[in-house]
This record gives structure tokens, C-alpha cells and sequence, in this order.
């Protein structure tokens, strides 16, 4: 129980030093947190703050990946790369979103991720790229939801 409390308050800490713009504090930090979940989830926000502001995020995006597969509960890994990737999609950076949904070992929660990358592109206008992913999509409800979503998200 002690760990989790420390961790806790870990996280509170690299909140802060995000909030301050102190990025190399906060990572050296999280890093350090004991909770396996808890560390995932502070590296995560740090990596989208980054990336939020335009720094390069390259590294610690890479370390929190490797963070979330830590984890020990395949459940739990799968929500944090789904957040993750949703994330980064909604930062207009559907390339790293597609990249985090294929470390995804669920084919279904993968799908869903693949499916609204597409979605976002055909909204953007990109609708080859978009009819790419969705026919790549192995979860054949999910790309069967998404290939008739995709008229709907062409504007004429």
C-alpha cells in the first residue's frame, strides 16, 4: 500500500514540473515511480504535454511504450495504448496513432483504433490513405462499421 501512496505522489510531482514546462525533471521522475501502472500513466502524460507543445517526444514516447508493457495485466496494457494512441489522434498525429494501435495485441481494440485513424483522414480529405487502413483492418465488424461510416465523413 505504501508503494501505491509514494507513487501517487510521484505522479502529483511530474504533473507539476509538466504544468512548469520542466520536461527532463518530470521524465527523470516518472521513470522512477515504483507502480508500474501509475509510472505508465505519468510517462504517457508527459509524452502528449510534449508533443502538445511541439517538442521533440520521439524518445519519450518510445520509453513510455516500454513503460505500458511493463505492466503486468494484458487488459491494462491495452487501455493504456488505446489512450495513448486516441491521444496522439487527437493531436492530428494519426501516423503515431497508427504505430501505437499495431503494438496492440487485441485485434478487435486494434481495429478500433485503425478504424478511427481512417475516419480522421477521410475528414482531412485523405481518402485513399483512409480506405487503405480500413481495408488493412482485420476485425471484420469493425471494418465493416468503419467502410460504411466513411461515406458519411466525406463532405461533398
Amino acid at each position: 500500500m505504501q508503494e501505491w501512496y509514494q507513487s501517487r505522489a510521484l505522479y502529483e510531482t511530474v504533473s507539476k514540473l509538466i504544468k512548469r514546462g520542466d520536461f527532463e525533471n518530470a521524465l527523470q521522475i516518472a521513470e522512477s515511480i515504483p507502480d508500474k501502472g501509475i509510472r505508465a500513466k505519468s510517462m504517457s502524460m508527459l509524452t502528449v504535454e510534449m508533443a502538445k507543445q511541439g517538442r521533440d517526444y520521439h524518445d519519450a514516447l518510445n520509453q513510455t511504450i516500454e513503460a505500458i508493457f511493463e505492466i503486468e495485466n494484458d487488459e491494462s496494457i491495452t487501455k493504456a495504448l488505446m489512450s495513448l494512441a486516441f491521444e496522439f489522434l487527437g493531436l492530428g498525429k494519426p501516423d503515431e496513432a497508427l504505430k501505437i494501435a499495431g503494438l496492440i495485441r487485441d485485434i478487435s481494440n486494434r481495429s478500433k483504433i485503425q478504424a478511427e485513424v481512417a475516419l480522421a483522414l477521410a475528414r482531412e480529405g485523405k481518402i485513399q490513405e483512409a480506405f487503405k487502413i480500413i481495408n488493412d483492418i482485420l476485425d471484420e465488424d469493425v471494418k465493416t462499421w468503419a467502410t460504411s461510416k466513411l461515406a458519411s465523413e466525406l463532405k461533398y
